[in-house]
């Protein structure tokens, strides 16, 4: 399936009905109270409609000369209509604050559900801030108008409808004044929130922009900091800031303009009433029309100008909210380009490794390949170490294998089956990485390695700690295992962080274990004592160990050497530094690097030894 970027996805063909459909998929539980409030609200509107009615007749009563007596029924009623209509608006605001919280409670839980299925290249088309703006800004904007949408915009045309019925009951042709100036204000808000809707979707994506420079900020404040670039940085944030803030003006004064429209209608409206319905009471003595008449069609007037200023901010409202509800329906209809088989295999026989005419692009419009026609076939137990140059494709290899991504073309078999045969979650227990980037999550030490195996016994964790070569600083650490880690293991060490995460995959105990450059950061003694405890504890097991430091790879049965997607060469060691330039010359770098530096630490023996028998003497 061809996956479109998010300027280019699926919003610019989604209509609006599907945007509902979508986003109502996660109404869920809360139907109830989102059918409710509607239902409460048409009883609370029938109360403010009637209440004018009878008020109108108990002036007339008045203006007729009832008594006290005669008045106290009316008043009953009045009363009981206020109480109705105040219960209704409690009752509606309780249901409408359950449906709203709980629409974007389900909204948020559905959206990250919908991101943990994504495929690597899923994720490659969303930023890690647009993607924290949809599940936070962009779901507020969608809770506040679904608030506005099931009360607000059902009350207010209602009210809008029953107060101009009434209107004509209560004084005839002179209620044709709201009939007149409610399509003018009607076509006048439709203009303004058609102007307004392209300035919110150009505002989104510099919001996503805005958390982006802010993250980035963050995680690399060791470096800003380093580099002394604190005023750039805040130079750019502010330029960032800026920016949003003057797409929001704009926006904010053209959705201003309703109010004032809206002030010069009601004004209007009540200039051309209180004279002509004064005149009429005046000029026919109360007969065409009456006190009570015209109060009730004050109070109906107010509600009809009201109820439309009230919908023009339910539009604006909307209007903002549009956009994020296509941002977020976004996510939500974007189909996993990995996904289980109908009848996925969940046994594997070994740990052997078939790469089959391997070509692999990152995406179906990318002109380049990462990987071109690799043939490659590993056995069950091997040891196989991948060396090359930056950027030639060593991790996207080894990502096919876990099937991070699938292949572009031919096959990657594990166990002799392919692997887009098998069902995910087995392949990937049985098929541990040990990512690049080492990961750990905010949890104590214990519960960063549990996640390799959730049931693992406490002397399980320390025997793989021990194999990793990490036992012996956390033995040194504050409440040793239950240490508590940092977000992002912030409160360790590079070579810390990566032993843990060689001990988290250990406890998988799979079938193909990769090492994706994990112990660039520890020292080479320790880098060999890891080596070792690997073929001891998973003595069956491949291992794929990717690595700048030829001494890495030295001792493996065969190592590969990739170079620009293409196998440049295979082979022991002892073969590729008779066949393979770039090994060969990787190698004598390397050594002769540690030779001068073992030349240099003899110089520096020798002088020591020097200055201390001058000294004796």
């Amino acid at each position: 399936m061809t996956q479109k970027k998010p300027d280019e996805g699926k919003r610019g063909g989604m209509s609006g009905r599907d945007v509902v459909r979508t986003l109502g998929r996660s109404v869920r539980e809360f139907k109830g109270a989102s059918v409710a409030t509607p239902i409460i609200v048409t009883g609370e509107v029938v109360m403010e409609v009637a209440i004018p009615f009878v008020t109108a007749q108990l002036i007339n009563a008045i203006q007729a000369g009832a008594t006290l007596d005669d008045m106290l029924p009316y008043a009953g009623v009045l009363v009981l209509m206020a109480l109705a209509s105040l219960a209704f608006g409690i009752g509606a605001g309780v249901t409408c604050s359950q449906a709203s919280c709980g629409l974007a409670m389900n909204l948020r839980h559905d959206v990250f559900a919908a991101v943990q299925r994504f495929s690597f290249a899923n994720i490659d088309q969303f930023s890690s801030s647009s993607l924290v703006t949809r599940l936070t800004t962009d779901i507020t904007n969608v809770q506040l108008a679904y608030m506005m949408i099931i009360r607000t915009a059902i009350r207010c045309p209602l009210l809008l409808v029953a107060g101009i019925v009434m209107a004509f009951i209560m004084a005839g042709p002179m209620a044709l004044v709201f009939v007149i100036i409610v399509p003018i204000l009607g076509f006048g808000l439709f203009k303004v929130v058609r102007t307004v809707h392209p300035i919110f979707r150009a505002v989104f994506h510099k919001y996503d922009a805005l958390n982006e420079s802010i993250e980035e900020n963050v995680t690399g404040m060791r470096d800003v900091k380093s580099y002394v670039r604190q005023d750039y940085e805040k130079e750019k944030f502010a330029r960032a800031a800026q920016d949003v803030c003057a797409d929001f003006t704009r926006a904010e004064k053209i959705l201003a303009l309703n109010t004032p429209m809206m002030n010069f209608a009601v004004y209007t409206v009540f200039v051309v009433v209180i004279q002509f319905g004064s005149y009429l009471i005046i000029s026919s003595q109360g007969t065409l029309l009456n006190v009570g008449q015209m109060s009730a069609l004050t109070t109906y007037g107010f509600m009809i100008l009201m109820a439309l200023m009230m919908v023009s901010m339910v539009f604006a409202m909307i209007t903002m909210a549009q956009e994020s509800a296509e941002r977020i329906c976004e996510v939500l209809t974007t189909e996993p380009t990995i996904e289980n088989p109908e009848h996925p295999v969940t046994e594997m026989a070994d740990g052997s490794i078939d790469f089959d005419d391997v070509t692999f692009k990152y995406s179906e419009r990318a002109e380049h390949r990462a990987l071109a026609e690799i043939d490659l076939h590993i056995r069950s137990g091997e040891t196989i170490g991948v060396m090359g140059g930056t950027g030639s494709a060593k991790t996207s290899l080894v990502n096919l294998i876990s099937r991070l991504y699938d292949v572009t073309e031919g096959s990657v078999k594990v166990g002799g089956v392919d692997v887009r045969d098998y069902d995910l979650d087995f392949l990937r227990n049985n098929v541990a990485v040990v990512l690049q980037k080492n990961v750990l999550f905010s949890g104590t030490i214990k519960e960063n390695l549990r996640w390799g195996n959730p049931d693992a016994t406490y002397d399980e964790l320390v025997e793989v700690c021990k194999l990793a070569q990490a036992d012996e600083f956390i033995q040194g650490l504050p409440k040793k295992y239950d240490y508590y880690i940092e977000q992002g293991g912030t409160n360790v060490s590079g070579g810390q962080k990566q032993r843990l995460c060689i001990a988290r995959a250990l406890l998988k105990r799979p079938k193909v274990l990769i090492l994706d450059d994990s112990t660039s950061a520890v020292d080479t003694k320790t880098d060999a004592l890891i080596r070792e405890g690997l073929k001891s504890y998973l003595p069956d097991a491949t291992k794929i160990i990717i690595a700048q430091r030829v001494s890495s790879v030295q001792d493996a049965d065969r190592i590969l050497v990739l170079d620009n997607g293409h196998v440049a060469g295979l082979g022991t060691h002892e073969e590729l530094m008779e066949s393979c330039p770039f090994y060969r010359d990787t190698y004598l770098a390397q050594n002769r690097s540690g030779a001068q530096e073992d030349a240099a630490d003899e110089d520096d023996l020798a002088v020591g030894d020097v200055s201390r028998k001058g000294g004796e003497a």
